[in-house]
């Protein structure tokens, strides 16, 4: 009876790890918590978005203020276009910017705003005209490469 109930107790213990362990992977990797869908929506255009994803932050001074909604490629000005939604409680200045940054050791990317000084703020639909693309290593890396031949 004793062993029964420690065999119990075991596999209880267990099943909470694994259920822990999964809600976290869930939690690392966006696809549960904050939701926005009452906010407004914002549109802006990326030369490269880095492997940007759908549901990846939306940050203001390090402050999670919205999401990335979807993400596609718009054939007429050849640029990545991404749909983001913001807190309807978070308001920035028109002359706001954004851009793609790097989150950690994993890099996970996410999209940084600096607030502008207008005056007027962006309302839904609003298109944010100053972008920053995604910093390629890769790019870099041949970038100095050609340098360095270039002196030799």
């Amino acid at each position: 009876m004793n062993n029964n109930r420690t065999n119990f107790s075991v596999g209880l213990f267990f099943l909470f790890g694994l259920a822990s362990i999964f809600f976290l992977s869930l939690k690392a990797s966006n696809l549960v918590g904050s939701s926005f869908s009452d906010g407004y929506r914002l549109v802006a255009f990326f030369d490269n978005v880095g492997g940007l994803k759908a549901r990846a932050a939306v940050r203001s001074s390090g402050v999670l203020v919205g999401r990335v909604e979807k993400i596609e490629f718009d054939d007429e000005v050849y640029q990545a276009k991404v749909y983001l939604r913001l807190d309807k409680n978070m308001k920035f200045p028109t002359d706001s910017s954004i851009k793609v940054l790097t989150a950690g050791l994993l890099g996970e990317k996410y999209l940084g705003i600096m607030p502008g000084a207008e005056t007027a703020y962006l309302a839904d639909t609003d298109e944010i005209e100053l972008t920053q693309s995604a910093v390629i290593l890769e790019n870099i890396i041949s970038q100095f490469l050609y340098n360095f031949q270039e002196k030799r």
